[in-house]
């Protein structure tokens, strides 16, 4: 078992982990849009519909699904460099961890028909997390926060 110091002197990188490998699949997914734009037998047709409906939520979610890949990147590396402990950075961490949901959401709406319910979670998610990192950053009290 991890001393709690080790655990919190972790804070951050679960982010910069996960960012990275939900980046680099959405990376894929890009490659996917580009064959179905470009290559698929059928891209005439799939042009012609990407302006709206589910062809435009599918380029959503490969745009919020890099974006927020980019966010945990970042964030993770401020909660590591910045004193950035305790309950609220974990906190911080976590929400912000919980704002992936939002394109996998757009995606499950496209593909599966889920309702529009892990797009909602994520983003109240990443955004509660981002207000709580700055309030942990603005405290200053890394002992405390």
């Amino acid at each position: 078992m991890q001393p709690a110091n080790g655990r919190q002197s972790a804070i951050g990188r679960s982010n910069i982990v996960t960012g990275l490998f939900y980046m680099a699949g959405f990376m894929v997914y890009g490659f996917v849009l580009i064959y179905l734009r470009d290559f698929a037998p059928d891209k005439e047709e799939w042009i012609a519909e990407s302006l709206d409906g589910d062809h435009f939520e599918a380029r959503l979610a490969h745009v919020h699904g890099n974006l927020f890949a980019l966010l945990n990147i970042t964030f993770g590396f401020v909660m590591l460099k910045l004193p950035v402990r305790g309950p609220l950075g974990l906190w911080a961490s976590r929400l912000i961890l919980g704002g992936l949901l939002m394109p996998i959401g757009i995606l499950a709406e496209v593909y599966i028909g889920l309702p529009p319910i892990l797009v909602i979670i994520g983003g109240v998610s990443i955004l509660a997390g981002t207000v709580t990192l700055g309030w942990a950053i603005a405290r200053g009290n890394p002992a405390e926060a």
